[in-house]
């Protein structure tokens, strides 16, 4: 089964960087994409980004578009979210996930998630 564990979040500052790293186990042979989903407090999850294995095609959300980066290592199983220009509404706790999909986009795709990172932007 796969296992997929977040790490890097806590609080920052707006306009500051955050950069949240993510390790798969346990089967990660049969991971294709990978994304970056977020949750905000009273809101429903939303998606990030995401990456397909190779790493030849990113899908961004509006949000990301131009502040945040996705890399991914398969050598290692690890997928990163960069995040720069933070804002306060982009805090949230962020879910890394897995989809045995070669592209996926939305947390519909996805068959594999972690428990998740907290983040905080203060103002």
């Amino acid at each position: 089964q796969v296992q997929l564990v977040e790490s890097g979040g806590g609080l920052v500052q707006a306009g500051g960087s955050l950069r949240l790293s993510c390790a798969a186990s346990g089967g990660a042979y049969s991971i294709n994409a990978m994304g970056w989903f977020r949750q905000a407090p009273g809101k429903e999850r939303e998606t990030v980004i995401t990456v397909t294995k190779s790493g030849s095609s990113t899908y961004y959300a509006d949000s990301a578009k131009g502040r945040f980066t996705i890399s991914r290592d398969n050598a290692k199983n690890t997928v990163d979210l960069q995040m720069n220009s933070l804002k306060p509404e982009d805090t949230a706790v962020y879910y890394c996930a897995a989809s045995r999909q070669t592209f996926a986009t939305s947390q519909t795709h996805m068959h594999y998630w972690g428990k998740g990172t907290l983040v905080t932007v203060s103002s």
